[in-house]
């Protein structure tokens, strides 16, 4: 027995360690459940790998979970609504999760990664799971690894999952991309400049929330409900068949909170009825798959040895104009396929 390799033992141990993990997320573990999220997030090779497997793994179960996106512009109060409809939805018998994303500094990368504080209440529930996430370098307001996270919080039976975005005017494009019902806040009396609020957002909104219509806000609010009321108006009919729905809560005093599920649980009955649902679901899966083959192949040309050589040298010509984009790029691409 003592001539055995002691890294036997060790080396199974670290072989099923995945595995582990996922069964511990099927079964709801929280700490699991954040411990996965960590682990997708990081840009070590063997965490990717390991990351790959894991996710291999829960895309096989079978989720029935509803998918909701929240934006609107900084201090709409997104997290103060959040934690009430969290509150509301696990007394009607539901295990909500929210991804909440914060804006990153463009100079140090840092995030204030404040939405569990901003959630004191909710964050303290069995029944919720909450994890802010840095958006990062990514487009879109979302981070790079929300898509994954949405899996994994879908494996541990968390139903619905919020995704809450950055909100400050980027493309709301991606977060649209990984949700089934996208809901837009407003600010009562705040213009379109202050909001950052643009048609594409808005015809892209199947509920619209103006907030705060409460105390010296209300009067304001149902101006601001009336005017976007008329403005919806013109926009064409929405491909998923639905009329987009606005209407006024007051998130600080819990007002509209049991009016606003009514029009979400109203939006998926009429989703899976006329078969959009599922429809969506397979058209996400076909974008998620392109965009993951685009960035890997980005990857790919930066870490092949041989064009890892030559890429400071195309930035360079492309920088000087001493070569076109298109030149450097084909160059690359044709150098990648030889090797």
């Amino acid at each position: 027995m003592s001539n055995l390799n002691p890294n036997i033992k060790l080396n199974k141990k670290k072989e099923h360690k995945i595995e582990d993990l996922y069964k511990k997320i099927l079964k709801g573990d929280r700490y699991a459940l954040g411990k996965a999220i960590t682990l997708i997030e990081s840009n070590k090779p063997q965490h990717r790998k390991e990351s790959k497997e894991l996710i291999s793994m829960c895309m096989k179960h079978k989720k029935d979970s509803l998918r909701i996106g929240i934006t609107g512009s900084p201090g709409v109060g997104k997290s103060t609504l959040l934690e009430k409809l969290g509150l509301f939805v696990i007394e009607k018998g539901f295990k909500p999760a929210i991804l909440a994303i914060d804006p990153s500094s463009k100079i140090s990368g840092g995030s204030i990664l404040g939405d569990k504080t901003r959630m004191n209440k909710l964050s303290k529930s069995s029944k919720a799971f909450i994890r802010p996430s840095p958006a990062g370098k990514s487009l879109g307001g979302v981070a790079n690894k929300t898509m994954e996270s949405v899996i994994l919080v879908e494996t541990a039976g968390f139903n619905p999952v919020f995704i809450e975005t950055v909100g400050v005017g980027q493309s709301e494009i991606a977060v649209n991309s990984m949700t089934d019902i996208f809901i837009l806040l407003l600010q009562p009396g705040a213009g379109d400049e202050i909001q950052g609020i643009k048609r594409g957002i808005m015809e892209m909104a199947d509920i619209i929330v103006v907030n705060k219509a409460d105390g010296d806000n209300l009067v304001n609010a149902e101006k601001t409900l009336a005017r976007y009321s008329n403005a919806l108006n013109l926009f064409k009919e929405k491909e998923n068949g639905w009329n987009t729905e606005i209407l006024m809560i007051s998130a600080l005093e819990n007002k509209g909170i049991e009016k606003l599920w009514s029009v979400i649980s109203k939006f998926e009955e009429t989703v899976k009825k006329s078969g959009y649902f599922d429809l969506n679901r397979k058209k996400q899966n076909l974008e998620w798959f392109q965009d993951y083959i685009y960035k890997n192949l980005l990857e790919k040309i930066i870490n092949n040895p041989e064009l890892k050589k030559k890429y400071p040298e195309m930035l360079k010509k492309v920088e000087d104009g001493s070569m076109s984009f298109y030149e450097a790029g084909d160059y690359l691409i044709d150098l990648l396929l030889k090797n």
